[in-house]
């Protein structure tokens, strides 16, 4: 009798064991996962398309007159102003397969007196087959690209059709960031900083790279990386207060994240994640590990996060600050409300307008909105 007590005892502490281990493997040192995103019972706003019939609208960047440069996957560089779209010539050669082609566009900050713009692309220049992230910067002269600077080229090139990124944006100091995605080698380039792929880069506006990176004296590294341990980021922004540069990125089957990118940082993939394999096998048992960043804010199930944006301007009633990401899978633009970077509130924005692939803010203080299949939608408040 009493080693059946016993025997019962130590299954019970067991099984509480297991009990905390588990939610302390799943809730340590980052906000609970909330799958709740609210439908509000009165729209506010309508959708008004800006710019039509475009297939797959990546970046959107404003030019200093109001009109605007948009960059289609398959490798067209548009200038759409005053209603009319007129193909900018000379593009760099794009590795136009799956995921990759032409991506995102961005302006110099001095943009007005420099005309340089920046361009992320899947480049087929090198020694191999395939393709992998570049970063170019030049500048439009008589509706051509002109000046053509290749500032960064990831290595090697593969033939894998996905996670290329990517996003540029630059900070408050003039540092260039930008993005490239694992390129599907999850288990050889996230945690490996001698190596491409899965990476937040940081570089000066002439591709030339910071003495104060991370890993500028470590030999053998990469000294363009700025923050490691990424899979997939496809958005990318800078908060307007507090400067820092905020990412979304791909989770696998769950998981997607959003993450603050501070330097050195390793942000864990794959070593530790919330999503699962495809086919609903365990990718890693670990979702925290010392010396390895917790997401702001994760998702299960998966949104698959696009671009991404913070509200500045006093259009919207109540929605200054809050943040902006596109969701392709459930074909949405999702509001979300931040406090002390905790995720306090999220909404859901056009709701079935299509795959949203990307979100700014325009100078006009209005928030455009990048639909696949479709076109530009500007959101115009209701009054």
């Amino acid at each position: 009798m009493f080693n059946v007590t016993l025997y019962k005892f130590r299954l019970v502490i067991k099984y509480l064991f297991f009990i905390f281990v588990l939610m302390w493997n799943s809730a340590c040192f980052t906000q609970k996962n909330d799958t709740t995103i609210h439908t509000p019972e009165k729209i506010k706003y309508q959708p008004v398309l800006v710019v039509p019939e475009l297939d797959i609208p990546w970046g959107m960047a404003f030019l200093t007159d109001g009109s605007m440069l948009i960059t289609e996957i398959k490798g067209k560089l548009i200038h759409f102003k005053n209603g009319i779209k007129t193909e900018i010539l000379n593009v760099p050669e794009v590795y136009a397969r799956g995921q990759g082609g032409l991506l995102d566009v961005a302006l110099h900050p001095d943009y007005k007196n420099n005309g340089w713009v920046y361009l992320t692309y899947s480049s087929p220049e090198g020694e191999k087959k395939g393709g992998n992230t570049a970063l170019m910067r030049a500048k439009i002269k008589e509706g051509s690209l002109s000046d053509k600077q290749v500032l960064y080229k990831g290595s090697p090139n593969t033939n894998a059709a996905h996670h290329f990124g990517s996003r540029i944006v630059f900070d408050n100091n003039g540092f260039l960031y930008f993005t490239i995605g694992d390129r599907g080698e999850h288990f050889v380039n996230p945690q490996d900083i001698t190596k491409d792929g899965g990476k937040v880069y940081r570089l000066k506006d002439d591709g030339s790279i910071p003495g104060d990176n991370p890993f500028y004296h470590k030999k053998g590294a990469k000294q363009a990386v700025y923050s490691y341990g990424h899979r997939n980021p496809q958005g990318m922004t800078k908060h307007p207060e507090t400067g820092e540069i905020w990412t979304n990125e791909h989770g696998p089957q769950g998981g997607d994240e959003i993450n603050v990118i501070r330097k050195g940082a390793n942000y864990g993939w794959p070593v530790i994640c919330y999503g699962i394999n495809y086919d609903g096998s365990k990718l890693t048992d670990k979702t925290a590990m010392e010396g390895m960043e917790q997401p702001l804010y994760y998702y299960v199930p998966s949104i698959a996060p696009s671009g991404m944006a913070f509200i500045h301007s006093e259009v919207y009633a109540g929605w200054k600050g809050n943040l902006l990401i596109g969701s392709l899978k459930f074909q949405y633009l999702e509001r979300l409300e931040i406090k002390n970077n905790k995720v306090t509130y999220r909404e859901k924005l056009l709701a079935g307008i299509g795959r949203v692939r990307n979100v700014i803010m325009g100078p006009d203080g209005f928030i455009y909105v990048a639909v696949e299949g479709e076109g530009i939608y500007k959101i115009v408040p209701i009054k």
